[in-house]
């Protein structure tokens, strides 16, 4: 990314979790315009006329452009993918395949025609395809294509934990490793609250019930809500990843990452802790797991194979 040039965000999908990604990334001031498309004709414009209105307000500069095309999208740094069909109650990550594939597909190539340096960030479900999909389709190195579910899983965690030993949220040391789904693998072992270890303060009874919730998280919100799914932690998690490579500061975090051996996984997209910076994911950490989490983690990284061939079969044009 060039030093001279106005820094540009894209958001795709101006739903709940778009349009808040937006809402943070602005207030935060890190860019020069932030651009929100959608296929909704008037959404995204009346959105961003809206947030704009509210910049005297809270004292940040920053410009969002609502559009419903991808003209003004060129020259973003990096770009958010929300677009997709979002869960509803009952139906699983999987049951999106097809038709999120489509649509991530088409998003992809209208981004990289315009932004050929763009760094992506892809939070459609189901996470790990999808990520892979937009890894294929732009042709960019896997380290520019990343997927959000790690930092949202982690807070999930976090929370959890804080909330059934009472503790400042802040305190807690939460991570989360693997698939975004039935196979996310929370590491207990690099878990602690105020540096002590969470096996000495919780039972493993009590730890693996909250795993259990913590695998269960997203789901529970959909049944809360009926309508719809989770945006507010979601958004904070993709926005995050989006401001360490705009501003290039490190930030340490498991995201969906490419594998080439670490964790003894190679050639697929999975959960792992990595070092973010402008040339996006610049490297990715091994941590010490126990038996238990690297046999999680192994079979976290054969179930996302398994959908590989299915992915390739529905995406056909």
């Amino acid at each position: 990314m060039g030093n001279n040039r106005p820094k540009k965000i894209t958001v795709v999908g101006a739903g709940k979790y778009g349009s808040t990604a937006v809402q943070r990334l602005a207030g935060w001031d890190i860019a020069d315009e932030v651009v929100m498309t959608d296929i909704v004709e008037g959404l995204p414009q009346g959105l961003a006329l809206d947030m704009n209105q509210s910049r005297p307000i809270e004292g940040y500069r920053t410009l969002v452009t609502g559009i419903n095309d991808y003209e003004a999208t060129a020259g973003s740094d990096v770009a958010i993918i929300t677009a997709g069909l979002p869960r509803k109650p009952g139906m699983s990550r999987m049951d999106l395949l097809a038709v999120n594939a489509r649509i991530v597909k088409q998003v992809t190539e209208e981004l990289v025609a315009r932004s050929p340096e763009v760094t992506i960030i892809v939070v459609t479900n189901p996470l790990d395809q999808m990520t892979l999909l937009a890894a294929d389709v732009s042709g960019l190195p896997r380290h520019r294509v990343m997927g959000q579910a790690g930092i949202l899983d982690s807070a999930r965690f976090a929370h959890f934990i804080a909330e059934r030993l009472g503790v400042d949220v802040l305190s807690v040391r939460a991570l989360t490793l693997g698939s975004h789904g039935d196979t996310m693998v929370p590491v207990p072992s690099q878990c602690s609250v105020r540096d002590t270890p969470l096996a000495e303060l919780l039972p493993e009874n009590e730890i693996d019930a909250l795993v259990e919730r913590t695998r269960a998280g997203g789901a529970e919100i959909v049944g809360l809500l009926r309508t719809g799914s989770a945006y507010y932690a979601p958004s904070s998690a993709a926005a995050v990843m989006a401001r360490a490579v705009l501003n290039d500061e490190p930030y340490v975090a498991p995201v969906c990452a490419w594998l080439t051996g670490q964790y003894g996984v190679s050639d697929v997209y999975l959960g792992v802790p990595a070092r973010l910076g402008a040339g996006g994911v610049e490297e990715i950490l091994e941590l010490p797991l126990t038996d238990r989490e690297r046999h999680d983690l192994h079979e976290a990284a054969d179930a996302v194979r398994a959908k590989v061939a299915e992915l390739a079969e529905l995406v056909v044009d």
